[in-house]
């Protein structure tokens, strides 16, 4: 019992960083050999993947404000949620930047592992205590920014053309004030007796979801040919769907 009252969330960081050192989720979109031709539709595949999960990332902020109206925890779920909220219509523009239209940034792609920080996210709002939602939160915060600003240095090491609006989205370093702020609330969560161990689980999931939409948007699967019909969305459809997530009705 002492041990668990003496974990503090600096410690719970810090032991999912190591979770993270000794068992490596990895991203790989890093391993890509980004001299060849495909390199353009794995990255727009990595767009896609992310607007798919701004949905669900408000839906879990709002759930997990809804069921800790409290300082600290509120300001933080109602600080990424503006974030989230915010980087909407940014994406769009990396989206036409790249060519993509409406309806491939609503049902594409298909593969499973698109989805599986949804997933993660959702559960974790639902069913984990305060100090779980926050160490997911703090989790992904580290995993994906740290993630995705090494993909930009990988695309400038290999002269990759990427747009310009890509790259200003992309390459976005950590908010450590909001890092901080998450670790706030873990620790309130922790002194109003949350268990550290379900906090653990739900940020190693979170990371390890990550890892797998990382995985999918650099390994198409061509055996989703079946789905051509689910991802087709008539145009004037598309774009109203796309106004409707990310300006609003």
């Amino acid at each position: 019992m002492s041990d668990v009252q003496g974990r503090t969330a600096r410690r719970l960081a810090d032991e999912v960083a190591h979770r993270r050192q000794t068992n490596p989720v990895g991203n790989a979109l890093l391993g890509l050999s980004f001299e060849t031709d495909t390199v353009h539709e794995i990255l727009r595949r990595l767009v896609a993947v992310e607007f798919q999960t701004h949905a669900a990332e408000l839906v879990a902020y709002g759930t997990m404000l809804s069921r800790f109206p409290r300082r600290p925890a509120a300001d933080l779920y109602l600080t990424l949620g503006r974030v989230v909220c915010n980087a909407g219509p940014k994406l769009e523009g990396v989206a036409r930047s790249m060519g993509m239209d409406a309806a491939r940034l609503l049902r594409w792609p298909t593969e499973r592992g698109a989805y599986a920080f949804n997933c993660a996210m959702t559960w974790a709002a639902m069913a984990g205590g305060q100090a779980a939602g926050a160490l997911a939160a703090h989790t992904d915060m580290i995993t994906y920014y740290t993630g995705c600003c090494a993909l930009v240095d990988r695309l400038r090491t290999f002269g990759v053309g990427a747009t310009d609006e890509f790259i200003a989205y992309y390459d976005d370093p950590v908010d450590d004030v909001l890092c901080a702020l998450a670790l706030d609330v873990v620790q309130d969560g922790l002194d109003h007796g949350d268990d550290p161990e379900e906090a653990i689980l739900h940020a190693r999931r979170i990371e390890e979801a990550i890892g797998e939409v990382w995985r999918t948007a650099a390994h198409p699967d061509p055996s989703r040919t079946d789905m051509r019909s689910v991802v087709a969305v008539p145009a004037e459809d598309a774009e109203g769907q796309i106004r409707d997530r990310t300006h609003g009705r």
